[in-house]
């Protein structure tokens, strides 16, 4: 089976701050190793990942802070599911392995300062 990976990025704070999705549409087999990718500003200091299945609110995934790459989890995490932060590309990836059906959703990145919109589905 296949599983439809959607990217929204939400962008926070000062005027020209920008996140963006490297692709906005993802379709993994299941079992594969899937990585959604946003690309960031140097006004980040906390990029975020956020999951909103079918007829819910989205929900907090990770947070890591740029300085320190310490990160903040979700309280029920599942472990097939990090966060990556690639510096001097200017990256953060979200991870899952092995993806499963069960993670077609639709997945916000975010940046702090503050919070704005775009998006990845899967």
């Amino acid at each position: 089976m296949t599983l439809e990976i959607f990217v929204v990025v939400i962008v926070a704070g000062a005027v020209g701050s920008s996140i963006t999705p490297e692709q906005t549409i993802i379709s993994s087999p299941e079992g594969s190793n899937t990585t959604l990718t946003c690309t960031y500003d140097d006004s980040a200091d906390y990029l975020y990942w956020y999951q909103q299945k079918p007829q819910s609110r989205p929900e907090f995934l990770l947070r890591i802070i740029k300085s320190s790459d310490y990160v903040t989890k979700a309280e029920q995490l599942d472990s097939r599911i990090s966060i990556r932060l690639r510096k001097k590309e200017k990256k953060v990836d979200l991870e899952i392995f092995p993806a499963a059906v069960s993670d077609s959703a639709l997945y916000y990145c975010a940046m702090e300062p503050t919070v704005t919109q775009n998006s990845y589905t899967l």
